[in-house]
């Protein structure tokens, strides 16, 4: 890869129904622009991989442990190891950023779609 790629040009990973990231792997860490649809549920799971993230557009209601919270546009949000979450896209759908650490190696084995532009920019 590149050293340099526009996000329309990254195959989108299907994460779950509704949820697609294009995803930027370095040696360490895993950056993704992810994609939810109006709606769309993340199923509540965990992963040794610390998250940080933030909401680009849209609004989603994400659970990180036990605390719940609606986030919109500007919003940030950090994921310890092993923490259980999980989130719900708002009616007009989310763009979020994540970054992982270590890479996200488990993406490596799912499906992967055309290039295509991604509801952001």
């Amino acid at each position: 890869m590149s050293a340099f790629e526009q996000l329309a040009k990254l195959q989108p990973i299907v994460l779950a129904d509704g949820i697609r990231a294009r995803a930027v792997k370095g040696a360490r860490m895993t950056m993704a622009v992810v994609d939810l649809a109006p709606n769309a549920i993340s199923p509540e799971h965990k992963h040794e991989n610390e998250q940080l993230g933030f909401v680009i557009r849209g609004s989603m209601t994400m659970r990180i442990g036990d605390e719940v919270l609606e986030l919109h546009a500007g919003d940030t949000y950090v994921i310890p190891s092993h923490v259980e979450h999980g989130a719900a896209a708002g009616p007009d759908g989310a763009t979020v950023t994540d970054v992982f650490a270590p890479i996200r190696e488990d993406w490596e084995t799912r499906d992967r779609l055309e290039p295509s532009p991604g509801d952001w920019p």
